[in-house]
């Protein structure tokens, strides 16, 4: 039976999803690893050049198993209790990098993507902010089995957007992105914290509302 114990701070892995060391998303994923750390929470930061690896290929994981690179974001997503995401957007859709990435890591079991909470955030010199990429990066997480965080933060005009300290010019979008990830880690912290609780899920409308129970006891 599980109980409600879970030693030290939350640990939450970050990173950037664009292998450009200037990216925009780069120096968001640093300000929400800076804002994690500032609830007391601990915040693995990570480059995408950490998690070097080719092109998914049928042939060479039966050749030789899943690549460093994925296996080095096995591990990171193991140690963590949930994990963020800063991505840009490329043609309205998901960075291909990203996405090899989650294919890749895909094939380890356990799957290291089930039930792990996430939180999407974005940077984009567009009016937009990346925000159609998100809604594309949800399907594979969520498939996976992803708690996907429903607020997702995007930040338009992102050239202009960082003030000489990292932190946001624009003391609204600031405030937002602070609350929106401090609500993201009281979720989680309730979630990793009281394992034994019972929840219900529900995929859809049509779920019946008297459905048993079900009791999560991940080890």
């Amino acid at each position: 039976m599980p109980t409600d114990t879970h030693p030290g701070p939350l640990r939450v892995l970050v990173f950037g999803a664009a292998l450009r060391a200037d990216s925009t998303n780069a120096r968001l994923a640093a300000l929400v690893a800076r804002l994690i750390s500032d609830t007391g929470a601990t915040a693995d930061l990570a480059p995408m050049r950490d998690f070097d690896m080719p092109l998914y290929d049928g042939d060479m994981e039966t050749a030789g198993g899943l690549p460093q690179g994925a296996l080095a974001l096995r591990d990171r997503l193991e140690q963590s209790d949930a994990f963020v995401i800063s991505s840009p957007e490329y043609n309205a859709s998901v960075p291909g990098v990203l996405k090899n990435a989650i294919d890749w890591v895909s094939r380890v079991r356990p799957q290291p993507f089930k039930t792990k909470h996430a939180m999407l955030v974005s940077a984009s010199l567009s009016l937009i902010g990346g925000n159609r990429g998100l809604w594309t990066l949800r399907i594979p997480l969520e498939h996976l089995g992803t708690r996907v965080y429903p607020d997702m933060f995007s930040l338009a005009n992102s050239y202009q957007a960082f003030a000489e300290d990292g932190t946001l010019t624009d003391p609204g979008l600031q405030q937002r992105l602070t609350e929106t990830v401090t609500a993201f880690l009281s979720l989680v912290e309730a979630d990793v914290r009281h394992v034994c609780l019972e929840r219900r899920w529900y995929e859809f409308l049509g779920d019946r509302t008297e459905a048993a129970i079900t009791q999560r006891a991940e080890a």
